[in-house]
């Protein structure tokens, strides 16, 4: 029997996908102090990964050489990119580290661009980026600055990959094998931390929750937009996830936006829908 799924359009499955992630990461936040940044991304992932090869039961052995040759290194690349930015945000601010990361999905829509109009909407969403950032903050951690910039380069061979991989191989199965790359990457990680070691029912259950909203749910709705979205039309779109964070910070953890993080929002929202409503079919 196949399997059946919501045939989302590609623009509101990357909004339900954003915030989907943002819901996931105040769950994530919570997780942090008992069993730290390797083990709740092993968590995640590990489930995910579980999740999703229950749900699309990808025939590994059907696999052509040519999928495997971008399959794993989506997945590996998917992996790395979320242990990395757990990293970066166990020593940074997630406002600037969300910030940081940003720079690689902007540098894919620029680089994919040859119209002036969409180099406006990049400017747009990227001054948006700028004024959400915490760059009042002088105690920053080098090495979080750095993991945040190199999760945003994952990040952008991660909008890449995603898009060829999603052009020769269904949207689940893909999805489903990379996150089993991604898993067996960052497992021993989480358990050379000892992170995984303090587990209990209670964490568990939150790592179920995490891993559907954080990995799950986003990914799959990800790769069915990849393959019908430009990349660069894709790296606007989610340019929405640091004002999605800062009205999550403020809905779950009572974080008041200030003017400029209000003007923001303002920004990266009209850059996407400018950004949509532009895009050529």
């Amino acid at each position: 029997m196949k399997n059946k799924e919501f045939n989302l359009p590609p623009v509101p499955a990357v909004l339900l996908s954003i915030i989907s992630v943002q819901c996931g990461a105040a769950i994530a936040k919570t997780l942090f102090p008992a069993i730290g940044a390797a083990g709740t991304a092993s968590l995640r992932i590990g489930i995910s990964a579980i999740i999703l090869l229950l749900a699309y039961r990808p025939n590994l052995k059907q696999i052509t050489p040519s999928q495997w040759k971008i399959v794993v290194p989506y997945g590996l690349t998917l992996g790395a990119m979320n242990l990395i930015f757990y990293l970066a945000i166990e020593r940074i601010p997630i406002g600037l580290a969300v910030t940081l990361e940003f720079m690689g999905p902007l540098l894919v829509a620029i680089i994919g661009s040859k119209r002036l109009i969409d180099y406006c909407w990049v400017l747009l969403a990227g001054s948006g980026i700028v004024l959400i950032a915490p760059w009042s903050n002088d105690r920053v951690d080098l090495l979080g600055v750095f993991f945040a910039l190199l999760a945003g380069a994952l990040w952008a061979a991660y909008i890449i990959l995603g898009g060829k991989i999603s052009k020769i191989m269904h949207d689940g199965q893909a999805v489903a094998t990379g996150m089993l790359f991604a898993a067996i990457l960052i497992l021993p990680f989480g358990l050379f931390d000892n992170g995984l070691a303090n587990l209990t029912p209670k964490f568990l259950g939150m790592g179920a929750a995490l891993a559907l909203l954080s990995s799950a749910i986003p990914f799959t709705l990800e790769m069915k937009a990849l393959g019908q979205l430009p990349p660069r039309t894709f790296s606007i779109l989610m340019s929405l996830e640091p004002a999605a964070a800062a009205i999550c910070a403020f809905i779950f953890l009572q974080e008041n936006l200030n003017f400029y993080e209000i003007l923001a929002v303002v920004c990266v929202v009209v850059a996407s829908a400018g950004s949509t409503l532009t895009a050529k079919r």
